[in-house]
């Protein structure tokens, strides 16, 4: 967590420093470059997955000789995946200058730069594989420290040889020769810590174990990530085809701001997923159903938290931290909150249903990504940014929020999904008033324009108190899950206090 912090510090600085310095352009033109990658990484969707999902039973039995065996026949699937990656990239480079042919760059710095970052890529998928049984052993912290760490030490040489030489080509290859100190440094962490693990795989592949179950389920989570990248994916490259390369470089101000606060609630619950997995495998159904009210109960919190205070913060911080060209209408800025608020409450639903291993309603993300796709073709196209995000977030409503929790009930806890919306509708009152009781007391003691970081960081400081004492209240009488989670904080702190005291 403290080096996550320190990574968004790092981030912001460093962001108005190549904003400044290489252009919005040129930022747009990295992050579309990421966003057609994302579509070649469409070949791994579900294979981390299935493999983890593999993993928490022979973790919690400490059967090493099958997590050898699962590890191995993971790095081979990834060896041919990373392969195919590789040769789609290639194909895929011959159209760029088609497709980058509105910007001002040209030929040789949109290939040196996409070409870097498929050589990114690749390396995942041929040197780090082993990360998956870190995440699902609850160890992902091993892996986030040395990934932002070196993530911070990456921010400032490219700062310092931005600032002097204003270059592409140095940015972009300091991003390649990070990733390569990463695989090594990765290999060696991993090896500490299991010192059991083969790292290496075999020359001779025939005699392989084979894991069909995988198979099944790699190919059964493939449609439902893929859903999910149309889903989070295509945004950028729509706004590039719909309005210009600018405004993605505005659009992923934003969502850089929102997505750094999202990432460090998730670095919270970096462990919940595998967590999870471990508590469904000891089937334990009483504590299986408290463990998610209590999940489901704090995700309503910090997405709510995080839609409140950005829906008042994050245009005042986009204007003075980049300026009022920057800023994009209260509109957008609305509906993209909107998705943030959805894409928290998701996550203890999509937990449970990866831990269950239920993934057959294959239909469902299939219709998401069609619903998604076609309305923001469509709403894209009349109404710009707007109409994309407006059919970014109908297309969620209806698979997310209907059909996900119904599925998991029916197939997961074989129970009436009637208590979930129940408990639903109660989280969403409790939103709805302290939204309207926050904004009534900011109109009321706080309506004057902030101009100054200080200013911002006061009115932040105190808006953020304000939502936290109001909301928790609400929840705290309304929803047993975040009566039990509060209850479970005051018995770590006691004990940790008595211990404390007796050492």
């Amino acid at each position: 967590m403290f080096f996550y912090l320190l990574t968004i510090i790092a981030a912001f600085f460093s962001r108005k420093i190549f904003l400044d310095n290489l252009g919005a352009e040129f930022i747009g033109l990295v992050s579309l470059i990421q966003e057609i990658l994302k579509f070649l990484n469409l070949a791994e969707l579900g294979v981390s997955t299935a493999v983890g999902y593999a993993l928490y039973k022979p973790l919690l039995d400490k059967d090493y000789s099958e997590i050898n065996h699962i590890n191995t026949f993971f790095g081979l699937l990834y060896r041919k995946i990373g392969v195919v990656i590789l040769s789609v990239g290639i194909i895929v480079s011959i159209f760029l200058p088609v497709f980058f042919s509105e910007t001002t760059f040209t030929s040789p710095i949109i290939y040196f730069a996409f070409f870097t970052f498929l050589i990114n890529t690749i390396f995942n998928y041929f040197f780090n594989y082993h990360i998956t049984v870190l995440e699902a052993d609850q160890k992902k912290y091993i892996v986030s420290k040395y990934f932002q760490g070196f993530g911070i030490l990456k921010s400032i040489v490219q700062i310092s040889l931005v600032l002097v030489y204003k270059s592409f080509y140095l940015w972009i290859t300091i991003e390649l020769i990070f990733s390569l100190i990463i695989v090594f440094v990765l290999r060696w962490q991993i090896k500490k810590v299991y010192p059991w693990l083969t790292l290496n795989l075999p020359k001779n592949t025939k005699n392989v174990k084979k894991f069909p179950e995988i198979i099944t389920k790699v190919k059964q989570i493939f449609v439902h990530k893929f859903s999910f990248f149309i889903l989070n994916g295509t945004d950028q490259i729509l706004i590039y085809w719909f309005v210009n390369i600018q405004s993605v470089a505005f659009y992923g101000n934003y969502l850089m701001v929102i997505g750094y606060l999202s990432t460090f609630i998730n670095q919270i619950f970096s462990g919940a997923q595998a967590g999870v997995g471990n508590l469904i495998a000891e089937k334990n159904i009483i504590n299986i159903k408290k463990v998610f009210w209590e999940l489901i109960a704090l995700r309503h919190f910090l997405g709510g938290f995080l839609f409140l205070a950005l829906y008042y913060l994050v245009n005042p911080f986009i204007l003075i931290w980049l300026g009022e060209t920057y800023i994009l209408d209260e509109n957008i800025v609305f509906l993209m909150l909107l998705t943030v608020y959805i894409g928290q409450v998701r996550k203890p639903v999509d937990d449970y249903i990866n831990a269950y291993g239920i993934f057959s309603d294959t239909w469902a993300p299939a219709t998401e990504a069609v619903l998604n796709l076609g309305l923001s073709l469509v709403l894209g196209s009349l109404y710009g940014i707007l109409g994309i995000v407006i059919g970014t977030i109908a297309s969620m409503t209806l698979m997310v929020l209907v059909w996900k929790p119904f599925f998991l009930y029916k197939k997961g806890f074989k129970e009436s999904v009637l208590e979930y919306w129940i408990s639903f509708f109660k989280l969403i009152s409790s939103l709805i008033l302290t939204f309207l009781i926050v904004n009534y007391l900011k109109n009321i003691l706080y309506n004057n324009p902030i101009t100054t970081f200080l200013e911002w960081f006061v009115f932040a400081f105190v808006l953020c108190i304000t939502i936290i004492i109001i909301y928790s209240i609400f929840l705290f009488f309304i929803h047993q899950g975040f009566r039990d989670f509060i209850f479970r904080i005051k018995i770590i702190i006691t004990n940790f206090i008595k211990n404390g005291t007796k050492s």
